[in-house]
């Protein structure tokens, strides 16, 4: 299916999107790590339940509050604006309803407990990201704008026409409200939802412009040369916080230009300058080998090595929130 038709560009040949900073993802790779004897896998618990859960307030009109909904998917409420990042509330992150990753804890917000919708952001077309389920039912209940990366509106209205997507490319900026705003910047990653769409749609990191200040929003992203993150603090900043990715990470040789590990994150919280960060993309659902509780274990340690207070790259279970 064609999802993208537009002009070349400094990331797009005219077929494939691409990081001019990246590096490109092979297939033998993935083979190699699926199949390989030598291949280590922890073990999930079956259930890992969350002793938290939140039920929002309507709106929030002062500061920020973050929700922590689980695996990438969070809630932000902001100058009014209730708004969704990457919305998961299905049970598995799959093509199938019966095979692949499935949850290991509830949301931290009931489905039926979420406030009025103005806006989702949709980071790139990943299952564990773009969940065609739950934003048909996200449209059907509170008919909220959809702001994407180029070519994943397609893929959304070809499941549901319903869903109100709007596809933009890197450094383009939307005004969402009086006060707030979001802008698509470059990240280390890629793109498929089959075997014969690899790269055909775009994938984002976000810049959200609140009253409270910038909030850096990245979704999913290897660590490469740290430049993406740079590179948003010298056209963005300074930035309030950051939502930076802290699991999925081994095999290291493997996962390293798409996943960071939490060494990484420390280093683009460096990078980016964000005052405080947020960890998340750990802890739901298994994409990759290491142990459910290896990130935020690896996370401290980071932290510690290079003299950075625990508190200011915090991890929430979902259901926590932390206001701002």
């Amino acid at each position: 299916m064609k999802t993208y038709d537009g002009p070349v560009s400094d990331h797009f040949d005219g077929t494939h999107f691409f990081d001019p900073d990246g590096a490109p993802l092979r297939l033998s790779e993935v083979l190699r790590w699926q199949f390989s004897r030598g291949r280590e896998r922890h073990k999930w618990p079956e259930w890992a339940p969350s002793p938290y859960s939140d039920t929002p307030p309507p709106s929030v009109t002062r500061g920020v509050r973050f929700s922590f909904v689980g695996h990438a998917s969070w809630l932000i409420q902001t100058a009014g604006q209730n708004i969704l990042i990457d919305p998961v509330w299905s049970k598995r992150v799959s093509p199938f309803s019966f095979a692949g990753p499935k949850r290991h804890n509830d949301p931290g917000i009931a489905f039926e407990a979420l406030p009025p919708i103005d806006t989702v952001l949709v980071s790139h077309g990943h299952y564990d990201h773009l969940d065609v389920a739950t934003l048909s039912k996200l449209v059907a209940k509170f008919a909220p704008r959809v702001i994407t990366p180029l070519g994943n509106d397609v893929t959304m209205r070809a499941a549901d026409s319903a869903i109100r997507a709007e596809a933009f490319d890197w450094h383009q900026r939307i005004e969402l409200a009086d006060g707030l705003a979001v802008t698509l910047v470059p990240t280390r990653h890629w793109s498929a939802r089959g075997i014969f769409d690899r790269n055909k749609t775009l994938w984002a990191s976000f810049v959200l412009e609140t009253p409270a200040g910038k909030i850096y929003i990245v979704c999913d992203s290897g660590y490469g040369s740290g430049v993406h993150f740079r590179r948003v603090r010298e056209a963005h900043g300074p930035l309030r916080a950051a939502i930076l990715p802290i699991g999925a990470y081994e095999p290291r040789w493997f996962m390293k230009d798409m996943h960071m590990n939490p060494a990484d994150a420390v280093k683009a919280l460096a990078d980016c300058g964000a005052e405080l960060a947020l960890a998340h993309h750990h802890g739901t659902f298994q994409l990759t080998d290491e142990a459910i509780d290896a990130p935020e274990q690896a996370l401290g340690v980071a932290l510690d090595e290079v003299g950075v207070p625990r508190d200011q790259f915090l991890v929430l279970k979902p259901g926590q929130v932390l206001e701002i």
